[in-house]
């Protein structure tokens, strides 16, 4: 079950790593209705202020996955679920509704008015992006993995491989070779091993 590993802990670390890359770019286009008709690009960290954290945690779970034992698998997958939902349902908000309150912090820097009926007072015109479509789609793989995780976890090979195992636990495996050792280190004394 090396591939299935494998499998959910590249589709964690992909949603991870594009919803960091997202929460850099610009999510929506934002026009002020101020004369000039001012443009303000609003980026994922803005529109949703949770997405780079989430992003990070993603991240972590998907790098850890690779070395933990069957109970970390599920709290992991279960973490990673919820993770998936929470910001998929920011985004999927952010994508379908556009809210003005997802340009409030930039609209707020920009101009020093704050409030949310301000804000929208000022606004004359949203426009999207593509990045929270693709947010959307990372969460809907991270979710897919983290399910995959609590379906097929238990399965997952286990344990340090041969390479790495103690001697004890490695010379179990093949009939104790330190035991001929010691019957060679009898000999050189003189000893009978057969004695």
């Amino acid at each position: 079950m090396r591939r299935a590993r494998s499998t959910a802990v590249l589709g964690m670390l992909l949603a991870g790593a594009i919803g960091v890359i997202s929460s850099t770019q610009t999510w929506i286009d934002v026009t002020l209705d101020d004369g000039a008709q001012q443009t303000l690009a609003v980026p994922g960290a803005e529109a949703l202020p949770v997405l780079t954290p989430l992003s990070l945690a993603a991240l972590a779970l998907g790098a850890a996955l690779s070395i933990v034992g069957p109970v970390l698998r599920y709290v992991f997958g279960a973490l990673g679920v919820l993770i998936a939902v929470f910001v998929g349902i920011g985004t999927a908000q952010i994508l379908f509704a556009t809210p003005v309150a997802a340009t409030a912090a930039t609209v707020t820097d920009a101009t020093g008015i704050s409030g949310t009926d301000a804000v929208a007072s000022l606004v004359s015109n949203l426009s999207l992006t593509p990045w929270p479509a693709v947010t959307l789609l990372a969460q809907a793989v991270l979710a897919a993995a983290a399910v995959f995780t609590l379906v097929t976890g238990r399965r997952w090979a286990s344990g340090a491989s041969r390479k790495y195992r103690t001697g004890d636990e490695a010379g179990a495996e093949t009939g104790r070779p330190h035991d001929a050792i010691d019957s060679w280190d009898d000999l050189s004394r003189g000893d009978d091993p057969t004695a």
